[in-house]
């Protein structure tokens, strides 16, 4: 059962009446009272959250006792035998054993060592982003005392038998909230990081070197590469086509700006709308755009700059703000998140959606995408706070995984999925930041 669909099971059991609360337990209704404060018990808000709470907990008791077994009737040596015996399509029988690998997942704790231990484990996780090889994964934590904190987590200490990895701060960046990051490959592949910052008013744009967060020569590291004042900042994206090398773009409001940190030219292409994500194609220097008008367009940056909006190409629309946006490997596919809860995926080519994965929760969050093409997954964190895995082959929801935590608007958790985390010798999983822990999801 989904868990977003506790609202509509109640009401097709009672009808919802205005000013009053129905208790399916004692079968009779309430008086909901005024106002949103604590001293009263009965509010729409904390009825709501006591039941999403009941759930989140029942979930994690079936999880408990489900150990490592899946639904019935799903195994993968009867699978493959039925596949063999041509009793499964080719797409049923790969559905049929992602599904089983990812109901299998068991969530253990990692532990977090770093140098200073005054600060591991101090602070809550906002945002974490890996690399491309999954080696290095970037944290943005909240601190107590408000703005945040980055640092680096080594996965090379992620085993199939100890859960330990190596966390490395940089105390001097920590006055800046943090809106969106992304990896960017400047002297070698993800050297340096991106990062768009509310610094008050205006934000901030900064690119600095990973080598900060190093434990290595302290006295000899580079400096911040670039930093500039910008209008308030909702993404970035890095480009790595050679045609706009050492390019970085930046979704500001109603605008896109795209900076070659090395000569320092700009590109500033006007819209009708913030730019909430943004991703570079590979093969080609173009980018595309999610605004909160729920366009979906892309630019060509080898063109200059035109007045007016004559230079998008590629055009897409969404019913509500678009969150977050995911070019395919062949750039044929494009998929694309709302703050309806809608995912679909865009055929590029006919400028058609092709595929809806339902099941998606937001209102007015900006939560990402995850998609492994490797292993046909696609994932998303809900702003209720439960991660889901859909497959990619036929949008089948394959697992709803519920929050160690309680859920809340500050501990929306942020995963990181990959064949390969700590390197091209490393373990299959999730991995699940919430609150001030870490959390692996074995995946084999």
């Amino acid at each position: 059962e989904d868990p977003s669909s506790s609202s509509s099971t109640q009401n097709s059991v009672a009808p919802e009446l205005p000013g009053f609360y129905y208790d399916p337990e004692k079968n009779r209704y309430f008086r909901l009272l005024p106002g949103h404060n604590n001293h009263n018990p009965l509010t729409k808000d904390s009825i709501q959250h006591k039941a999403m709470e009941c759930k989140r907990l029942r979930l994690l008791d079936e999880e408990e006792k489900q150990k490592k077994t899946a639904r019935a009737g799903l195994n993968s040596s009867v699978l493959l035998q039925k596949r063999q015996l041509g009793l499964l399509s080719s797409t049923s029988y790969c559905r049929l054993v992602h599904e089983l690998k990812v109901n299998c997942m068991q969530r253990r704790k990692i532990e977090i060592h770093s140098p200073d231990s005054s600060v591991a484990g101090t602070n809550n996780f906002k945002i974490i982003v890996a690399d491309v090889a999954c080696e290095r994964i970037f944290t943005v934590n909240d601190v107590e005392h408000g703005g945040c904190k980055y640092g680096i987590i080594n996965l090379s200490g992620l085993g199939k038998e100890s859960l330990t990895v190596e966390m490395y701060d940089n105390l001097y960046f920590t006055n800046r909230k943090v809106n969106s990051v992304c990896w960017a490959s400047l002297t070698h592949p993800d050297s340096h990081l991106c990062l768009m910052g509310i610094a008050e008013t205006p934000g901030c744009a900064s690119l600095l070197p990973a080598s900060l967060f190093s434990s290595t020569n302290p006295g000899d590291r580079p400096g911040m590469l670039c930093s500039f004042k910008i209008s308030t900042a909702w993404s970035c994206a890095w480009c790595l086509n050679p045609q706009a090398d050492n390019c970085f773009s930046t979704g500001l409001t109603r605008r896109v700006l795209v900076t070659n940190v090395v000569t320092g030219h700009r590109q500033t292409f006007g819209t009708s709308s913030d730019v909430l994500a943004q991703q570079f194609a590979t093969q080609t220097p173009v980018l595309y755009n999610g605004c909160r008008s729920g366009e979906i367009f892309s630019i060509d940056v080898r063109q200059r700059n035109r007045k007016g909006q004559s230079w998008k190409a590629t055009r897409l629309f969404h019913g509500s703000a678009v969150t977050s946006i995911h070019l395919m490997e062949a750039e044929h596919y494009l998929m694309a998140a709302d703050m309806a809860g809608k995912i679909k995926l865009w055929d590029l080519r006919t400028a058609k959606c092709v595929k809806q994965y339902k099941g998606h929760h937001n209102e007015y969050a900006l939560l990402p995408l995850h998609v492994n093409e490797e292993e046909g997954l696609l994932i998303a964190v809900g702003q209720d706070c439960y991660t889901r895995i859909w497959s990619l082959q036929d949008a089948h929801l394959l697992r709803t995984i519920p929050s160690p935590h309680p859920s809340s608007k500050d501990a929306i958790p942020s995963v990181v999925f990959s064949s390969r985390l700590g390197g091209s010798r490393g373990v299959p999983g999730l991995l699940m930041a919430v609150k001030q822990d870490l959390y692996h999801f074995s995946y084999n």
